[in-house]
């Protein structure tokens, strides 16, 4: 059937429709535990396609899953029939009415995208979940998503006013609330909204006492079909009753939508506590005074953070609330608080930076926790679940009791204003008796939650992980109605099936399974914290999907995905690629893989994703391990050659660079860019006349001082010297007396990134001899993407004592001028600065700041992300499109507005060279700004 139905779809759908091995392997999970390898993937470009893609695979009788930005943890968003990605094209807004506060839009819309537009208007779309900046509209109407303002404004099933609803079948429906008139109305009318009206109907009035006593019992029972809202008190309101459906019933083409006014004043106030418990049973008290959010973690999730500054502002305790209110009298709250149990200490937040700082802890508990304190591995299963708050804190008491029975472990945290509580456990998925366990953990913890009046799913839905267990929570006459009401809308039961109606088990399909050996691949690089396991490491993806952001807002993972929007090209696409690599079924030709390689193409090596992921998926030094056993023994791309060997090429030109410039800027200069693989549009960057170490070797001793290790880069050697330059005469100015390491030492930088570890080892082995006859002197850096070669990359590639050693003496230029109490001369000058990618993934930019700072000049950082060109990246032939199009999304543009007066300063040899071939401004290193000082 999969053949005639990938040429039916082709034929009917405008917009792609992939069913090769790579898209199958991407579309294969979602953030669950789950893994069903699909038939193909649609990417319907607009209504019609939706249309024409449901239609086809009817004449199939295929089954078909909704999906928006696969961020649901229950597996609702993973099927194996035709998989309909709305969030690449399908994503408009259609109107906004800001006087009646309402906007329509389609399904495939990010949230973020939504409040940007609405935001003008003072409006904002309530349900705010922690993956805004990625989930969809049509997601959050799949789960009924709820987030941490929905003490203030409900779940999104309360903010949704109508939805254009198509059936299987292929019946297009508006629905929405109906009086018993219009009820009476559309069903005379006939037709097939006038059947499916009329079977709804005679659903509700045949059960009234079941749908009054079992449905809606409290806020956030999301567990099930939402059928409340069917009873006439609710105005018969199908758009809400569809709400959370996770997609078994119909496919959303539109909703129109709910906005509320936006707060003019927010005060987050963070309230410390002896423990959970503790937090827990305070929470009753404190909605009393009407938060707009109230959400609690524990000192489990804050060991998984590394943002120290953000967790010095928590108050004492190990337990904490996170209360919004719309004032900045915190009063009332405080004197709530101070008389509940275990209170130990209030911070009153008010600067909007300050807030985002312990927000942001919050907000990654989804990807945090995923991961232990010990490195070990913890899984969603049991992950939302929801009680009546009143009951909140015996119900965490009893579910800790049942963690300790099962020997399970995980963080707790959630929305606790809402008694929702988000947990990852450390289930067992590689032994059989790890996934009984699991599965019969899972069944006690539906018991319990039903003991305590509540509802598995408490806005995640429940998919494949908990639609099973819906018996423990509903009698069988609820669950029969909710089966009653998925026939209606789907009597062959096409539409995502296995998930809440006849579920599917919850240890199937799984996506670590003991029945699935991993290929045996061995590793060059250490990956000591996956114990070097490959697959291990490329499973520390969960697919929280946090890369998949459209705008840079401080994040650099993934540039090549702000441009694409597709998957593929995010860190979650190129992860999950890998991982299936290593479970050989659906990628089947290992480190050879095609699909994998051309998925890696357009990683630009930032490594923005090992600190910007919550988990540290490190895709780059992925690319590295793939790129060295993919072309081993084989003809690589010519840019391997030309860029990975440049280190050795300059040192050649640097003998006659005169020469060497006249050949790259002559007549010839195309034909060298072809035989080099290197982009046509890209100059070729000219050497210096003389390089930095000779300038150096051939200079009077400097003054005496504590001796610094300079490390020589050769990109700053042979094409930038006076940056170096820079470096010496302000170090020296602080007090240090430079020197350079024997002979030309290389990090190995452009071998790693072009995956020729054998001489990226050979190169770093070198270099730690060099260096390890300083052995009591800092190593400093000026080219961001060498010093953190040297300090991260190091120890990985060679695993020694030394390379540990060397590793842990490296610093940046400006960490070493900070760090010496220096205080550079008054400048008084306006700047842009651009953190270089690595820098912005190792040690962030706080050093460079500081020292501007003391130098009086008035920085502003710009939020940009990668520029674009990312060492080889951007030279390479075929990037070029992308290299400038991330460059153009913040960088460029705030350059090329920047006043005369405004210096540019950008640390990275890539960045500024960005910035010189694209804009008509130079870009300087700090080191040249504070050197101007100096001579002054």
């Amino acid at each position: 059937m999969s053949t005639e139905l990938i040429a039916d779809l082709r034929a009917a759908v405008r917009g792609e429709v992939a069913a090769d091995a790579g898209a199958r392997a991407l579309y294969s999970a979602d953030a669950s535990n789950y893994r069903r390898i699909p038939v193909a993937v649609v990417f319907p470009l607009d209504r019609d396609d939706v249309i024409a893609a449901v239609a086809a695979c009817r004449r199939h009788g295929a089954s078909i899953t909704s999906r928006g930005g696969g961020t649901s943890t229950s597996g609702q968003a993973v099927g194996e029939g035709v998989v309909l990605d709305f969030s690449r094209h399908y994503s408009r807004i259609l109107s906004i009415d800001p006087d009646a506060r309402t906007a329509r839009v389609e399904p495939g819309i990010v949230l973020d995208d939504l409040q940007s537009a609405v935001a003008g208007h003072g409006l904002v779309f309530g349900p705010d979940p922690s993956t805004h900046g990625r989930c969809t509209i049509g997601g959050m109407i799949g789960n009924n998503a709820c987030g941490s303002h929905s003490l203030a404004w409900g779940k999104t099933s309360d903010n949704v006013l109508e939805l254009e609803v198509l059936t299987y079948d292929g019946a297009i429906l508006t629905v929405g609330p109906l009086t018993r008139a219009e009820l009476d109305h559309a069903i005379a009318e006939g037709g097939e909204r006038g059947r499916i009206l009329a079977a709804a109907r005679d659903l509700v009035l045949g059960d009234l006492s079941t749908l009054r006593t079992e449905f809606g019992r409290f806020p956030r029972q999301v567990s099930g079909y939402s059928l409340e809202h069917l009873l006439p008190e609710n105005r018969f309101d199908l758009a809400r009753a569809l709400v959370g459906t996770e997609g078994t019933c119909v496919v959303v083409l539109s909703a129109t939508l709910r906005l509320v006014a936006r707060p003019a004043t927010r005060t987050l106030v963070v309230l410390g506590y002896a423990d959970s418990f503790a937090a827990a049973d305070a929470v009753p008290a404190l909605i009393r005074c009407a938060p707009m959010t109230l959400e609690g973690l524990d000192r489990s999730l804050t060991r998984m953070v590394d943002r120290p500054a953000a967790l010095d502002r928590l108050p004492e305790g190990d337990a904490w609330l996170f209360a919004e209110i719309d004032t900045d009298d915190p009063a009332e709250l405080a004197a709530a608080a101070e008389n509940t149990g275990g209170f130990l200490g209030t911070h009153v937040a008010v600067d909007p930076d300050d807030q985002r700082a312990l927000w942001s802890i919050r907000e990654d508990g989804a990807g945090l926790a995923t991961r232990l304190p010990d490195g070990s591995e913890a899984w969603p299963g049991w992950e939302d679940a929801a009680v009546p708050p009143d009951n909140l804190g015996a119900y965490l008491r009893d579910f800790v009791a049942l963690l300790d029975r099962y020997a399970l472990r995980g963080a707790v945290y959630g929305h606790f204003g809402e008694g929702c509580l988000h947990v990852r456990i450390d289930f067992d998925f590689s032994t059989e008796a790890g996934t009984t366990r699991f599965r019969a953990f899972l069944a006690e913890a539906a018991r319990l939650v039903a003991a305590h009046g509540g509802s598995p799913s408490g806005e995640h839905g429940d998919g494949q992980a908990r639609s099973e267990f819906l018996d423990r929570v509903y009698s069988p006459q609820a669950i029969g109605l909710m089966a009653r009401f998925k026939q209606i809308w789907d009597p062959e039961g096409r539409l995502n099936p296995g998930i809440v109606v006849h579920p599917r088990r919850s240890d199937q399909d799984l996506r670590v399974s003991p029945h699935r050996v991993p290929l045996q691949l061995a590793t060059v690089l250490g990956f000591s914290e996956d114990g070097g396991d490959f697959a291990k490491a490329t499973r520390r993806c969960v697919g929280v999907g946090k890369c998949r952001t459209t705008a840079a807002t401080g994040s650099v993972m993934c540039p090549s995905y702000r441009v694409t929007r597709d998957e593929r090209d995010s860190t979650r696409g190129r992860a999950r690629l890998l991982y299936e690599m290593t479970q050989g079924e659906v990628i089947t030709d290992g480190w050879r893989s095609r699909e994998v390689r051309d998925a890696l193409d357009l990683c630009l090596s930032c490594k923005g994703c090992s600190s910007d992921c919550p988990v540290g998926v490190d895709v780059a030094s992925y690319k590295s391990e793939f790129l060295y056993h993919h072309y081993r023994h084989r003809l690589r791309p010519m840019s391997h050659y030309s860029m990975g060997w440049l280190p050795l090429l300059s040192r050649l030109a640097g003998r006659a660079p005169r020469l060497a410039n006249a050949v790259t800027h002559s007549a010839l200069a195309p034909a060298l860019k072809r035989l080099g693989g290197i982009a046509r549009q890209r100059p070729i960057p000219s050497f210096a006349d003389q390089t930095f170490l000779r300038w150096f070797r051939s200079r009077p001793q400097g003054p005496s001082g504590r001796p610094v290790l300079l490390w020589v880069d050769s990109f700053n050697n042979h094409f930038s010297p006076q940056v170096l330059r820079a470096g010496v005469e302000v170090l020296e100015s602080a007090g240090f007396q430079v020197r350079v390491p024997q002979g030309t030492q290389c990090c190995g930088l452009t071998w790693l990134t072009t995956g020729q570890l054998g001489q990226a080892r050979r190169v770093a082995a070198r270099t730690v001899a060099a260096v390890e006859r300083h052995p009591d002197m800092p190593i400093v850096g000026l080219e961001p993407s060498c010093t953190v070669a040297l300090r991260s990359d190091l120890p990985n590639l060679l695993d020694t004592a030394a390379a540990r050693r060397t590793a842990d003496r490296v610093t940046t230029f400006a960490e070493a001028l900070v760090d010496s109490d220096y205080e550079p001369s008054r400048l008084d000058t306006l700047s842009l600065s651009q953190t270089h990618c690595h820098q912005h993934a190792d040690s962030g930019s706080a050093a460079s700041s500081e020292l501007l700072r003391r130098a009086g000049v008035d920085n502003t950082e710009l939020a940009s992300g990668c520029c674009g060109l990312a060492g080889n990246f951007g030279f390479e032939r075929g990037h070029y499109e992308v290299s400038v199009a991330a460059a153009q999304q913040v960088l460029l543009p705030r350059i090329r507005g920047a006043s005369a007066e405004t210096v540019v300063l950008a640390d990275g040899f890539s960045c500024r060279t960005q910035i010189d071939q694209l804009t008509d401004r130079t870009a300087h290193h700090v080191a040249e700004l504070l050197a101007a000082a100096v001579r002054r």
